[in-house]
C-alpha cells in the first residue's frame, strides 16, 4: 500500500548519528517543515537516501482542521519535500494550529461535529490536489473533548477517511493516552477503526502529570503501549511502525532497546 515495512524511527538532527548506524533501518520520518524545498538536505538525511532508506515527510503546520482553507504555500512546500526525498507518502494531523490569523504553536483538537468533518475533508482535498503522493491522516492526543460532540471518535475518523480516500496514520500512544484520560477501553476504538486503511503506526512514550497521562515523546514507551501494539497486530498487523522521540534522548543502548522491544511486540525484524 505504501512501500513502508518494518520498524522505523523519527529522524531528528540530535540523533542523526545514532540513526545512521542502525543496520536494519528501512524507513524514517522527518518533520516536513524542517526540510527546505530547495538547496542541501539536512546533514545525514541525504546519506540515508543514498542507503535506500525511505523518508516520509510528516507535516505539523498545515492546520487541516482549520475553518480557513489551507495555505497554498504550505501545501506546495509539503509537495516539494515529498518529491525531494522521493517519499511514497506524506502525513499530517487531524487538528488545527491557527485561526483568525493567530498561531497556536500546538496541535489543537477538533470538535467531532459534522461541520468539522466538512472542514477537514475540504482541506484534505485541497492538499491532495497538489501532492504527488498519498497522504495519511493522524488523529492527535487530547486532554479534553469539546462539549456536544455529534460523533464519537471512531465514526468521526472513519467518515473523514471514507470521504477523502486518505490513509490512516494510527498513533497507538495517542489511542492509549486518550482512552486512559477518558476512562475508556482503547481496544474499543481499535475494534471500530478501518485497520485496513492504516498506512503506518506511531509509537511513543509518555508520563502522568497532574492526574493526566501526557503523550510527551520524551519518555520511554510504557509497557501498556507496547501491549496495545501487540493487540493491534493481533487484529491486523500494520505494514510499518515508527518510534517517535522528540527530546529527552536516552543513551544509545536504551534507544536501541526501545526499538528492539517495538519490533518484538509487532513481530518485525530488529533494526539494531
Amino acid at each position: 500500500m505504501t512501500g513502508l515495512s518494518g520498524v522505523g524511527i523519527g529522524w531528528r538532527p540530535e540523533i542523526a548519528g545514532f540513526v545512521a548506524e542502525l543496520p536494519g533501518l528501512r524507513f524514517v520520518e522527518v518533520v516536513a517543515e524542517s526540510v527546505p524545498a530547495s538547496g542541501p538536505l539536512p546533514p545525514g538525511l541525504a546519506q540515508l537516501r543514498d542507503r535506500a532508506v525511505t523518508v516520509v515527510p510528516h507535516g505539523v503546520r498545515l492546520s487541516l482542521g482549520g475553518a480557513e482553507p489551507v495555505d497554498p504555500a504550505r501545501v506546495a512546500h509539503l509537495a516539494a519535500v515529498a518529491q525531494r526525498v522521493d517519499a511514497p507518502l506524506v502525513s499530517e494531523h487531524i487538528a488545527f494550529v491557527r485561526a483568525g490569523g493567530l498561531e497556536a504553536g500546538h496541535l489543537l483538537p477538533l470538535p467531532r461535529s459534522r461541520e468539522a468533518v466538512d472542514a477537514v475533508c475540504a482541506n484534505v482535498a485541497r492538499t491532495q490536489a497538489e501532492l504527488p503522493v498519498p497522504i495519511a491522516l493522524e488523529p492527535i492526543a487530547a486532554l479534553v473533548d469539546w462539549p456536544d460532540d455529534e460523533l464519537d471518535e471512531a465514526d468521526f475518523l472513519t467518515e473523514i477517511l471514507d470521504r477523502t480516500g486518505a490513509l490512516l496514520l494510527l498513533d497507538v500512544a495517542n489511542v492509549y493516552a486518550n482512552a486512559r484520560n477518558r476512562g475508556t477501553d482503547p481496544l474499543d476504538l481499535l475494534d471500530r477503526l478501518p485497520l485496513d486503511r492504516v498506512g503506518y503506526v506511531h509509537v511513543a512514550g509518555g508520563a502522568e502529570h497532574g492526574g493526566y497521562y501526557h503523550d510527551t515523546h520524551t519518555d520511554p514507551v510504557p509497557p501498556d503501549v507496547l501491549g496495545l501494539v501487540g493487540a493491534l497486530c493481533a487484529r491486523r498487523r500494520p505494514p510499518a511502525l515508527l518510534l517517535e522521540r522528540d527530546g529527552g534522548y536516552p543513551p544509545a543502548a536504551d534507544l536501541r532497546a526501545e526499538l528492539d522491544a517495538l519490533a518484538a511486540a509487532a513481530g518485525f525484524p530488529a533494526v539494531t
